[in-house]
């Protein structure tokens, strides 16, 4: 068993740090209070391979594995998992076009896609379905030149900012078997957002209502086939659910990075803080913890890669344990910084203020709970 990153996924990380130092977090408390993310950061990141991350080769795409997919997002993460956690929602349904979509549709949309001309987001969740997500009511119509889409998607990062929407819609009957995937255009009749949503953290990303009132859409924009949106969906999220996990992750290592030299530099009762013991406890425990989730995301990226049968299982526990890792190391090294922890001039409170959402967005923590223990008691039966 071979723990050691090949040189090529090295170069890949060390890529995406750099340019997350140098084109990201000098920015980010000022886009963070602007609401939004200049729409020419993306190309940027296009020309370095990260608006396809996982589109393939042949659709034009960089076509990498889910576990180099972990080493950008948690290089980026580092400079700001607001950004970062955008950029991988638009790779989860760039993917999703790649594995689902028809050559039409791949022909016209991709390129745009993976160039980061077209930013995509995706709609899911609605205000009365967020767990249970096979409950959605939007409801798509069939018309004589396509579909007429009705509902609300709620919490969706890029609403009334993003050229594009994937949206989960009820063509059939109840339950999961009766959801279609549907590609929504900016632009299209019938489409509105509703007001910008003011969070507690991710507060660079635009964060809207989607709202659908009979909207348009052409019947060559249906994802796939009709009723297996819902697959689609939760495909997409196993990835996701990776990637978050892995935003978690860079966060977390930057804000001790940062809770180092803090210590190293500041005095009290005539000594630097990280010369106390007690404090040194609290710096190995947090080095303790991220390392065994860095371990933990590769293997389940590992699994996810090899399509082991028990990859979905071993992503859900890889996000909760993550996500839970991160917020809890964030939080300590705010706690180390004292009072100045608590001024945004040192940027531990942000990171702490963004990670926050990671425990409940792509599947809450108590979902992945359940995912794992459905798989343990399928496999004793």
């Amino acid at each position: 068993m071979d723990f050691a990153a090949t040189e090529e996924q090295d170069a890949i990380f060390d890529m995406a740090r750099d340019f997350g130092a140098a084109e990201i977090a000098p920015h980010a408390r000022d886009w963070e209070r602007e609401g939004t993310i200049p729409r020419d950061l993306w190309p940027k990141l296009a020309e370095l391979g990260f608006g396809g991350i996982f589109v393939s080769e042949e659709a034009g795409g960089t076509g990498l594995g889910r576990l180099e997919g972990t080493l950008i997002f948690e290089a980026l993460s580092m400079a700001c998992p607001s950004v970062a956690a955008f950029l991988s929602i638009h790779n989860m349904c760039a993917a999703m076009i790649d594995r689902h979509g028809s050559a039409e549709m791949k022909d016209r949309l991709l390129p745009d896609a993976v160039a980061m001309q077209t930013v995509l987001s995706y709609c899911l969740t609605e205000p009365g379905s967020g767990s249970d997500a096979a409950a959605l009511k939007t409801r798509a119509d069939r018309t004589n030149d396509g579909w007429q889409l009705s509902g609300t998607k709620a919490f969706i990062s890029g609403g009334g900012y993003s050229d594009a929407y994937i949206v989960m819609a009820r063509t059939g009957g109840d339950g999961p078997d009766g959801i279609s995937a549907m590609l929504v255009e900016d632009g299209a009749e019938g489409l509105s957002f509703g007001g910008l949503e003011d969070k507690m953290g991710w507060r660079s990303q635009p964060t809207r209502a989607v709202q659908l009132d009979g909207a348009v859409v052409p019947a060559a924009n249906l994802l796939g086939e009709e009723g297996q949106g819902f697959r689609y969906a939760m495909a997409g999220l196993d990835g996701g659910r990776l990637n978050i996990a892995a935003c978690s992750l860079g966060a977390a290592q930057a804000a001790l990075d940062a809770t180092l030299v803090y210590m190293r530099e500041r005095q009290a009762f005539g000594r630097p803080l990280d010369q106390f013991q007690a404090l040194q406890f609290k710096l190995a425990d947090m080095e303790i913890q991220l390392s065994a989730a860095r371990v933990f995301l590769r293997q389940a990226a590992w699994a996810c890669d090899a399509k082991r049968h028990d990859a979905g299982k071993h992503c859900a526990m890889a996000k909760a344990f993550v996500t839970e890792v991160g917020s809890r190391v964030a939080n300590t090294c705010l706690q180390l910084h004292g009072g100045y922890g608590y001024l945004a001039d040192y940027g531990v409170e942000k990171t702490v203020r963004d990670l926050r959402v990671h425990e409940i967005l792509e599947g809450t923590n108590e979902i992945m709970r359940l995912i794992v223990a459905r798989k343990l008691l399928e496999a004793a039966a």
